[in-house]
């Protein structure tokens, strides 16, 4: 019998390239996505048929806050995974639109952790966020450093995401796992994010805007190699340890509940002023730069140490930044015939 999946966000950037990953490897994927207009919903119906191309997949057309959508749904497939992928994303976005962090991320959660409840998965698997470690100065970031300052609302919410899902860890016995992201880029990526802006408006010889007048740096993941992360972490799941003697330094494992955070980056930063050149060598155009001060809710680092993930999986991401912004490069001419 194949392995049964329920992913949430199966039509967004990373849930897309999961599932692929994982339907190609024999499971079944039960994907949920709500296909909403933040960005471009051509782009996620084109992912979406992509995925409804393989026989193990199904689709379903809804929201994750959906009231008992999730419950119905993990009773009656009884998934023996869950990766949930489904948020509202974006640092800037969730100053001028709290509401839809609360609703997507908070409540959205809230009803797969109840349904998670009711028909307990083997294990369940929830996306974070470098975002959380917030104004943290020491790096690399380290799953066992403190993360109370968050710097925008969405980070908060998905501080507040890892909160809920240990409270039910340790309530109920439910094994958890967090990752948290670090600056995710690749083909079929969201048109908000920097390499995207970045490629369109050099081949369009449009100014780009950069930060902090470039004064950046950044831990940037490429999408294959976080599917590979998140792959092998499906067959880690934590077990809650006899107490803190049990766990191993430099481990985030709970003292109390089968819960742990995972970060998930490539462990080698990279200034923002050298991803932008890049770019210009895989477009083979220079861009156009409009230098900006800091953004509200921005941070101006982010590095992840890698030493947990490697130790759980023996795996360490490791596509440089040449190859996976070619990469880019080359789907995003493709899909819009340049």
């Amino acid at each position: 019998m194949s392995r049964c999946l329920l992913l949430t966000g199966v039509a967004g950037f990373i849930g897309f390239h999961l599932a692929r990953r994982l339907l190609n490897d024999g499971w079944r994927v039960i994907g949920l996505d709500s296909l909403n207009d933040y960005y471009d919903v051509a782009l996620k119906e084109r992912r979406r048929d992509i995925l409804a191309r393989a026989p193990g997949f199904r689709f379903i057309h809804d929201k994750v806050e959906t009231p008992g959508l999730l419950r119905d749904l993990m009773a009656a497939e009884r998934p023996d995974t869950v990766v949930h992928m489904a948020a509202q994303a974006g640092v800037r976005h969730s100053i001028e639109s709290p509401r839809d962090y609360v609703e997507a991320n908070l409540i959205g959660t809230y009803e797969l952790l109840e349904a998670a409840r009711a028909t307990p998965p083997r294990h369940m698997l929830l996306a974070s966020t470098s975002s959380v470690y917030g104004a943290n100065t020491r790096m690399p970031y380290r799953e066992t450093d403190k993360a109370d300052t968050q710097m925008s609302f969405y980070a908060a919410t998905k501080k507040a995401v890892e909160a809920m899902s240990h409270s039910y860890a340790h309530l109920y016995g439910l094994p958890t796992t967090m990752f948290r992201f670090f600056t995710v880029y690749g083909p079929w990526g969201r048109p908000d994010m920097a390499l995207f802006k970045f490629t369109r408006n050099i081949l369009q010889g449009v100014p780009i805007d950069v930060y902090n007048n470039g004064d950046m740096l950044r831990d940037f993941t490429y999408v294959d190699d976080l599917v590979e992360a998140i792959a092998r972490l499906i067959g880690v799941a934590p077990v809650r340890p006899a107490g803190p003697e049990g766990i191993a330094p430099g481990d985030s494992l709970s003292p109390v509940a089968p819960w742990r955070v995972v970060n998930i980056g490539n462990g080698a930063p990279v200034r923002l002023m050298d991803f932008i050149r890049a770019v210009e060598a895989a477009t083979g155009r220079s861009a156009v730069l409009n230098m900006l001060p800091m953004q509200a809710g921005d941070v101006p680092a982010t590095w992840a140490d890698g030493t947990l993930l490697n130790r759980l999986t023996g795996y360490h991401p490791q596509t440089g930044i040449s190859e996976g912004v070619g990469h880019f490069v080359t789907w995003y001419r493709d899909y819009y015939d340049i």
